[in-house]
């Protein structure tokens, strides 16, 4: 069997992620973590998978997609090899939705403030 190596490894910090998630189809579901061990392993992540939102410092999308289904989910750093995963949505229009992002912003930082 092929051993795969982990370049970084996701978590959930609190309930936010599980919360997305539990929500899916089982479709979506194993999308979702076909993506996320897609970025745990791959050692350079494809712009597909895993985008930076320029606005912000340091927060990071999950992009998944799932028949004409788009999903975000997301995330940020800690430490350089640990993903931390926040908040996901459906995303229904072309611009993600400012108040996801600020959402996002709010884990991130209550993240930082527990982990100093």
């Amino acid at each position: 069997m092929e051993s795969r190596r982990k370049h970084r490894t996701a978590i959930f910090y609190k309930d936010y992620f599980e919360k997305f998630f539990i929500e899916q189809s089982e479709k979506v579901k194993s999308k979702i973590i076909w993506t996320i061990e897609l970025i745990e392993e791959l050692e350079r992540i494809p712009e597909t998978y895993l985008k930076h939102i320029e606005t912000t410092e340091g927060l990071y999308e999950i992009r998944i997609k799932s028949g004409n289904d788009v999903f975000r989910i997301f995330c940020f750093f800690d430490q350089g090899k640990l993903i931390i995963l926040a908040n996901g949505f459906h995303k229904k229009t072309q611009k993600t939705p400012k108040k996801e992002i600020e959402r996002a912003i709010k884990i991130m930082e209550d993240y930082r403030n527990e982990n100093k």
